[in-house]
């Protein structure tokens, strides 16, 4: 038989066990579930901060049908407008026949205005990076709100584009739920993505490709940087097999006119190797 004390041990050891396996899940799903967009009506905390049962059930439920989810996608260009790759990321666009969102740095955009306005003259869709490319995780509501709204007035000046002051990415993808609250004050939509395969880095075509194909969703945002060459030479291979698939390429504004957020937000899982 046996004592009470072994059997109330055993229940506090699957407690502390449960509780264990609960944080784990919290932890580390907490990138995996951001979310790609939250609007600017859309409830930031729920989004940003999902409860545990939310999270397991994301994680362990039932998986999305790709058959659900539209075949849509928008590459999104970070940062620039750059001297050298901007224009050579320009001409491959324009060959492949793609439109692009540009989220650009208001600074940048007034060093390279001729390169700005190319971008829009290309057909592509440009949006706010900020003035400075501050990190906004640091700066109070009325601090991220200046950055924004300085952002879109030097966008606007060169290039108008409804989007600069519709469509927001936090620089360095750094923010907090006040951030994005500011944001949403001043009439923003913040504009996260699907997938970031992690350009920035010294990283060749072969692995942006494959990371890219691997980890393809119906629908989605595809974070990439205009200043980096390999990003260049990936496209093509990316281009060919997405459209293979079926999918189609737009905007990021025109991806939020024919999805919905909980589509954004709950896409399939559609590799492409």
């Amino acid at each position: 038989m046996r004592r009470p004390g072994r059997k109330a041990a055993l229940l506090a050891l699957a407690v502390i066990v449960l509780s264990c396996a609960a944080l784990w899940v919290w932890l580390r799903f907490d990138v995996l579930l951001r979310p790609v967009v939250v609007l600017r009506g859309a409830d930031a905390a729920a989004l940003l901060r999902p409860s545990l049962a939310a999270r397991v059930v994301d994680r362990v439920g039932r998986p999305v049908s790709a058959d659900s989810r539209p075949r849509l996608i928008a590459l999104s260009f970070d940062d620039g407008p750059y001297p050298v790759e901007t224009p050579l990321l320009l001409q491959t666009l324009r060959d492949l026949g793609v439109p692009a969102t540009f989220f650009l740095i208001g600074r940048d955009a007034e060093q390279f205005p001729d390169l700005t306005r190319a971008i829009a003259a290309g057909g592509n869709e440009i949006a706010d990076h900020t003035l400075t490319h501050p990190n906004l995780d640091q700066l109070g509501d009325r601090a991220v709100q200046a950055e924004l709204q300085a952002g879109a007035a030097a966008l606007e000046r060169i290039a108008p584009d409804p989007a600069e002051r519709r469509l927001f990415r936090p620089p360095h993808g750094r923010f907090t739920l006040a951030t994005i609250r500011a944001a949403q004050a001043a009439g923003y939509d913040t504009i996260l993505w699907s997938d970031d395969p992690g350009d920035w880095r010294s990283i060749g075509a072969a692995e942006i490709r494959d990371h890219v194909l691997r980890r393809a969703r119906a629908p989605e945002i595809l974070l990439l940087h205009s200043g980096r060459q390999a990003t260049i030479a990936a496209l093509p291979q990316i281009v060919g097999r997405f459209r293979r698939a079926g999918y189609a390429f737009v905007t990021v504004g025109a991806l939020l006119r024919r999805t919905s957020a909980e589509q954004l937000n709950r896409p399939a899982r559609l590799p492409l190797e």
